[in-house]
């Protein structure tokens, strides 16, 4: 007897990208970590929360993570009830599926985006429809209506690090009889958001996370904006306690301090253009990027070469074997030194 379900027997599993055990001889620009500490607020609310020889992690935390909650809602100018926080923004990538696309109704995302979403798809056994993207970076074929139960869209998007305009992904959301996801895990590095699309329609949901603009990867924090009934739902079948003590401690301050996340944001911002300048000195064609981390192919368009040797130089960057992106890299922006290394390695290179 086959104890497993046949779709999961039979999937591959989602890879992430390299965590080495010597990291710290590594420049590490794979996994678009923030090269930058989260806010001093961040270690003072743990330390706060720990108190009294962390007298308070034998207790329960917050089931509906309240204080996150209404925190997010006052920073986005949202009621407290279209909020719903996340053990990182998979577990609602995940848990949207689950509520929307029961086995055999389809899905759709972009081909290349965040492969995830297929590992996802798999699981709940969901039938998936994937859409290329034009010269113009926009949805090649998109129908006029299109009846899938779910659409996600990254944006800035992922790898490749454009941004969807607004205006565009408005028509999207009315061209979706089902549910628009629209991912932005990037967006703190963009130039807008697409937050007001929740308010004007009710299929639009927004994700966000904490791993890249809050500095806060390790502590696996994500939420999203939607209308109450899409929280609701969301809401019945997340895991009970499923954001830790310090984890909740850790949102709220890093949410209350955002002068240190528009600082953070601008440093990262100033040094993704001067990369991106020494790039194209080199010959590089990349990608305007509103992420960060930029996508870039060199003069041969040969990114297994590059990704090689800068790894042979203990500098670790992305490189998908899909055809579609094997002619260049994704790389994370690091601090002004690490970049600086890199460039003077990709000038070695040739």
């Amino acid at each position: 007897m086959n104890l497993l379900r046949p779709n999961i027997a039979a999937m591959a599993g989602y890879v992430p990208g390299l965590q080495p055990p010597d990291a710290e001889r590594w420049i590490k620009l794979n996994t678009n970590e923030n090269p930058y500490s989260p806010s001093p607020r961040v270690r003072e609310a743990i330390l706060v929360e720990l108190g009294n020889a962390g007298e308070t992690l034998r207790k329960y935390p917050d089931p509906g993570s309240r204080l996150m909650r209404e925190a997010a809602a006052r920073l986005y100018g949202f009621p407290v009830e279209w909020v719903i926080t996340a053990n990182g923004s998979d577990e609602l990538l995940n848990n949207l599926i689950r509520a929307c696309a029961g086995e055999g109704e389809e899905i759709g995302y972009i081909h290349p985006s965040y492969s995830y979403y297929a590992t996802l798809a798999e699981i709940q056994g969901a039938k998936v429809r994937t859409f290329g993207l034009t010269d113009d970076f926009r949805i090649k074929d998109f129908p006029e209506r299109y009846d899938g139960r779910l659409l996600f869209l990254t944006t800035p998007h992922a790898p490749l690090g454009f941004a969807f305009p607004l205006e565009y992904i408005d028509e999207l959301a009315r061209r979706c009889a089902g549910v628009l996801v629209i991912d932005e895990a990037y967006v703190d590095f963009a130039e807008f958001t697409a937050l007001e699309l929740v308010k004007k329609y009710a299929n639009v949901v927004v994700t966000r996370t904490f791993s890249k603009s809050y500095s806060l990867a390790g502590m696996r924090l994500g939420l999203a904006v939607a209308r109450p009934e899409i929280v609701a739902a969301l809401d019945k079948i997340r895991d009970h306690y499923h954001l830790d003590r310090l984890a909740l401690a850790a949102a709220s301050a890093a949410l209350g301090d955002q002068p240190h996340l528009q600082a953070t944001v601008a440093r990262i911002r100033a040094t993704r253009a001067r990369f991106c300048a020494g790039l194209q000195q080199l010959g590089y064609a990349v990608i305007p990027s509103q992420a960060n981390f930029v996508f870039a192919s060199p003069p041969d368009r040969n990114g297994k070469r590059i990704y090689d040797a800068l790894h042979a130089r203990k500098i670790l960057v992305r490189y998908f074997a899909d055809p579609l992106l094997a002619h260049g890299m994704r790389i994370t922006i690091g601090t002004d030194a690490e970049m600086d290394a890199t460039l003077v390695a990709l000038k070695e290179i040739g």
